[in-house]
C-alpha cells in the first residue's frame, strides 16, 4: 500500500482517543472487526504499544509503553523502538510485549522469541542502553535509526527522556523533541550526562522508586514535557493537546 499524505499525517496522532476516533472514521465497525489494509490507521511502534497499553489498562492491568531499542531489526544494530510493558500478576514481574510483530513481520525478521514475552536482551530499554554505553560495554554508534543514518549518545539520551515521560503517562511521538534533547554528542555536557545517569537509573529502579521518578520529572523543566513540543518530522512547533 502506498500511503497518501493524509494517511501519513495520521501517524502524528498522539492521544489514544484521537487514534480511536480516526479508526472509526475510516471504518465504523467494532474494533474487533479486522479492517482491510486501506482502512486501517497507519501506525508506528509507539502507536501499537500505546494501543495495547490502553486495552490492558481498561481491563485494570497495569501497563505502560517503554521507549528503547530493538535488536531484531538490523543485524548488529539497536534500532529506535517502542514496546508495551505490563504487570504479569501470575509471575509477579513486568513483561515486555512487542504488539507490532504480526505473523508477516515475525517471518520476515526471523523472530526466534515470543513477542508476548520479549527478552530484555532483545528489546533494550533506553535507560539500559544509556548505562551500557556509559560503562563501555556497548558502542553508542550502534544505537539509533539506521535508515536515517542517525545514532549516538545523543540519540539514546532522547529516548531516555521519552521513556521517563512515558513512565509519567506522557506517551509522546518518537520524533517529538523538547527540553534536554539536542542533536550531536557534543551537546551532552558533563552536567547533562550526570543528570541522565540519574534519570536512567530511576527509569530502571523498580516500583519502590516511583516517587523519586515522579519527583525528578516534575522538578526539572528540561525533563518535563511542555505544552508545546517540536515535531521533528514536520519541522514545526505543536501543542500536545491538538
Amino acid at each position: 500500500l502506498t500511503l497518501s499524505e493524509a494517511q501519513r499525517d495520521d501517524g502524528h496522532l498522539r492521544p489514544i482517543a484521537q487514534m480511536l476516533a480516526r479508526i472509526h472514521e475510516l471504518d465504523a465497525r467494532p474494533l474487533t472487526t479486522a479492517r482491510d489494509v486501506g482502512h486501517r490507521l497507519p501506525s508506528v511502534c509507539r502507536h501499537f504499544s500505546l494501543m495495547l497499553c490502553s486495552i490492558l489498562r481498561a481491563q485494570n492491568v497495569p501497563a505502560r509503553p517503554r521507549c528503547g531499542f530493538g535488536a531484531y531489526f538490523t543485524r548488529g544494530k539497536f534500532e529506535d523502538h517502542w514496546v508495551c510493558e505490563y504487570w504479569n500478576a501470575a509471575q509477579k514481574r513486568w513483561t515486555l510485549v512487542d504488539a507490532q510483530l504480526d505473523a508477516i513481520q515475525r517471518k520476515a525478521l526471523r523472530i526466534d522469541f515470543n513477542p508476548l514475552d520479549t527478552p530484555r536482551n532483545k528489546f533494550i530499554i533506553a535507560g539500559d542502553a544509556w548505562q551500557m554505553c556509559r560503562s563501555g560495554s556497548a558502542d553508542p554508534a550502534n544505537f539509533g535509526l539506521t535508515h536515517i543514518h542517525e545514532s549516538g549518545s545523543w540519540f539514546i539520551a532522547g529516548n531516555v527522556l521519552r521513556d521517563l515521560a512515558s513512565l509519567n503517562r506522557m506517551e509522546m511521538l518518537p520524533w517529538d523533541v523538547w527540553g534536554l534533547m539536542e542533536m550531536g554528542d557534543d551537546s551532552l555536557t558533563d552536567e547533562k550526562r550526570t543528570l541522565l545517569d540519574r534519570v536512567a537509573a530511576l527509569t530502571l529502579a523498580g516500583d519502590d522508586k516511583f516517587a523519586d521518578l515522579r519527583a525528578i520529572y516534575e522538578s526539572d523543566a528540561r525533563l518535563r514535557v511542555p505544552p508545546v513540543v517540536f515535531n521533528a518530522l514536520r519541522n514545526a512547533q505543536e501543542s500536545i493537546e491538538n
